[in-house]
């Protein structure tokens, strides 16, 4: 998880880009902390899907093949 400050920042750097723009080593600073804050959100929406069990109204497991394999890759 993105700490507080670098959220803040990120924040802070959106706002400045509205309001003034940003310098070259600000845009540069702007793009590393997104970059960060998408690696993980993309690892928590993974873990998230990767515990995902998918059951149809009869009571029958459908979970997506990929989904079991990556599950299963996780237990070994």
């Amino acid at each position: 998880m993105l700490s507080k400050e670098k959220i803040e920042r990120i924040n802070a750097l959106a706002k400045k880009a509205k309001a003034d723009g940003l310098t070259d080593k600000e845009k540069k600073e702007q793009q590393t902390l997104r970059q960060e804050y998408l690696k993980n959100v993309r690892s928590s929406f993974k873990n998230q899907f990767k515990s995902m069990k998918v059951v149809d109204p009869k009571g029958n497991d459908v979970t997506p093949q990929k989904v079991k394999d990556m599950q299963k890759k996780d237990k070994e």
